[in-house]
């Protein structure tokens, strides 16, 4: 359990109380120092499992908790956006836009979809492979969500409010893969039951219809009755 990727995975965790105290901290440079950890933890998400690979170190451990941390970590940073306000020229300005809640609510109500739909094809041992526009998607989303951590410093905030909408729309599409391959299952597995109650009950009505045995015919011929003394 305590290798170097379970480490770098338990990491990830430790610093979402602290990257979640910036909604209380209203001094922009905790900001910075908030964006820097998740950009350090962000990194961590990609070395803890090429690590694991290569050192031969895959463990349940590593397989439950990493993509626990993910959706910890990101879940943290759009609650922070979601409510978070900066000082620009003594204004206080929310980190996104209001009309940016949109792909902050697309990418929560993904995570809950997809978290859901592997727990169910895990039960039936079927895998949901992370596909590549998938990666581009997380790519997308991790940088968009560092920029936004830096807002009021030259241009991080805009520009990554503008990626996360990207990530946004690439979350949307990843998310309709995943739950159209759950329902391609789904509807397999149904018509491979129907088909199998449908063999059921042919065979049933074969047996039921199997004519009976013909009764034996009763002989026509008398028995010699006895001689009278």
């Amino acid at each position: 359990m305590y290798n170097l990727p379970n480490l770098l995975t338990l990491s990830r965790i430790a610093v979402i109380p602290l990257i979640f105290l910036s909604v209380y901290v209203k001094c922009r440079f905790f900001n910075y120092i908030a964006g820097v950890l998740f950009i350090a933890a962000s990194i961590t998400d990609y070395y803890d499992g090429k690590l694991a690979r290569a050192r031969n170190e895959v463990s349940a451990f590593g397989r439950l908790f990493d993509p626990i941390a993910d959706k910890l970590l990101v879940a943290t940073a759009l609650v922070v956006f979601l409510v978070k306000e900066v000082s620009i020229d003594g204004v206080a300005t929310p980190i996104i836009s209001k009309i940016s809640y949109i792909p902050v609510f697309v990418i929560l109500c993904r995570e809950l979809l997809v978290s859901g739909l592997r727990e169910f094809l895990r039960e039936v041992n079927v895998g949901l492979p992370v596909t590549h526009l998938a990666k581009w998607k997380t790519g997308f989303q991790m940088v968009a969500l560092s920029m936004l951590f830096f807002k009021g410093w030259f241009i991080w905030g805009g520009l990554g409010e503008v990626l996360l909408w990207v990530a946004g729309i690439l979350t949307f599409i990843t998310g309709y893969q995943y739950f159209e391959q759950s329902l391609n299952y789904i509807k397999n597995e149904s018509s491979s039951k129907s088909e199998k109650k449908i063999v059921e009950k042919q065979s049933t009505s074969v047996v039921e219809k199997k004519p009976a045995p013909a009764p034996k015919k009763k002989s026509s011929k008398k028995a010699p009755s006895k001689a009278k003394k």
